[in-house]
């Protein structure tokens, strides 16, 4: 049986080389070493190519916050000058927005804290915490007050003033929300690493890019459609436009959330780590030299880190030592390869 063989560094390569040429080494050692080095160099591509994310949901939270405070405050002031329904309801949803910013950007340093005691795997759910919480107040403040406004005006019209104001407002604030969401949208593309976004969307672990998207999303919907109920009230004069203009925005507002707050629910309960994580992983401990099977393997993301756990058969005739040398060499290259692993667990079975 071959003996234990980690990883090969270069200059045990430069060594091996010398040896070759100079005709000492026979066939059987030429061919441990040549399987030695292809590993090695297949962990050395891998490194290259899975790094760790590099783009940042707290820029992302950054944007969403600053165009959401101006547009609240302008919408607000226009709501109340022209006593539009659906100014009104944006306003709300914006000073929710806003709010909910601050949320995002609590859970996501709330996540960083340390291991303790108390919390041996660390505050990384923090992060879907409060991506939940957000999801709800969405839900309340921003899409039940927007039914419930559209609806009184709906059933006791008011005239609407000053509706150029308004439609200016609009104008202005759907710049500002566009704006936020291509920051938003910059940052996703950087941490989606080249793959497809709407495949990486779907898939991502990251709640408060998700969650930023999604509530950016709404609101360039909710601006557009609250426009369109404002130029309808100025072409017709009718302001029951106005009231289901805020109407719809809410049943927006409202259905989003409830899509924030399912896609939270599986990183709430515990969700397996991304595809590709589990794929290099497994390809990583098949393709080692010393290990003759996987058994068994389990990820579970805990807020930006992954527990990976597995259960594995090494080569025979290894003593514990080696055994023990060869987990350690697996669970490094692991960590390099995917720095977003913060705990590795990895079990032999006979």
């Amino acid at each position: 049986m071959a003996p234990f063989l980690p990883s090969m560094s270069s200059g045990e390569a430069l060594a091996c080389f010398t040896l070759d040429r100079a005709g000492v080494m026979d066939s059987g050692l030429r061919s441990l070493i040549l399987k030695r080095a292809c590993y090695t160099e297949m962990v050395l591509i891998r490194s290259r190519i899975f790094v760790s994310q590099s783009g940042s949901p707290a820029k992302a939270i950054l944007y969403a916050f600053l165009a959401n405070f101006g547009i609240a405050i302008s919408k607000l002031a226009a709501a109340l000058h022209t006593g539009s329904g659906s100014l009104m309801a944006e306003s709300i949803h914006s000073f929710a927005d806003t709010c909910n910013q601050v949320l995002l950007f609590l859970g996501l340093k709330g996540s960083e804290r340390p291991a303790d005691e108390e919390h041996p795997l660390g505050y990384g759910k923090l992060s879907y915490f409060w991506s939940f919480v957000v999801a709800l107040m969405l839900f309340s403040l921003g899409g039940l007050y927007s039914v419930y406004g559209g609806w009184q005006k709906f059933i006791a019209p008011e005239p609407v003033t000053g509706i150029w104001v308004g439609l200016t407002v609009l104008g202005l604030a759907i710049l500002l929300e566009g704006a936020s969401f291509y920051g938003a949208f910059v940052e996703s593309k950087k941490m989606a690493e080249g793959k497809p976004f709407f495949r990486w969307l779907k898939t991502t672990r990251n709640a408060e890019i998700v969650v930023v998207l999604g509530e950016d999303f709404a609101a360039m919907v909710g601006l557009i459609l609250a426009f369109l109920a404002l130029t309808l009230v100025l072409v017709t004069g009718d302001p029951v436009y106005d009231a289901l203009g805020s109407m719809v925005i809410g049943v927006l507002l409202i259905a989003v959330a409830i899509g924030l707050a399912v896609r939270l629910q599986g990183l709430l309960v515990g969700r397996s780590a991304e595809p590709e994580l589990r794929r290099l992983a497994e390809e990583l401990i098949e393709d080692n030299p010393e290990v003759e099977r996987l058994f068994d393997m389990v990820t579970l993301h805990m807020g930006p880190k992954v527990l990976f756990a597995a259960k594995i058969q090494l080569s025979g005739g290894l003593t514990v030592k080696e055994a023990a040398q060869m987990i350690n060499v697996i669970e490094r290259e692991l960590k390099s390869n995917r720095p977003e692993i913060g705990w590795c667990y990895i079990e032999i079975d006979p």
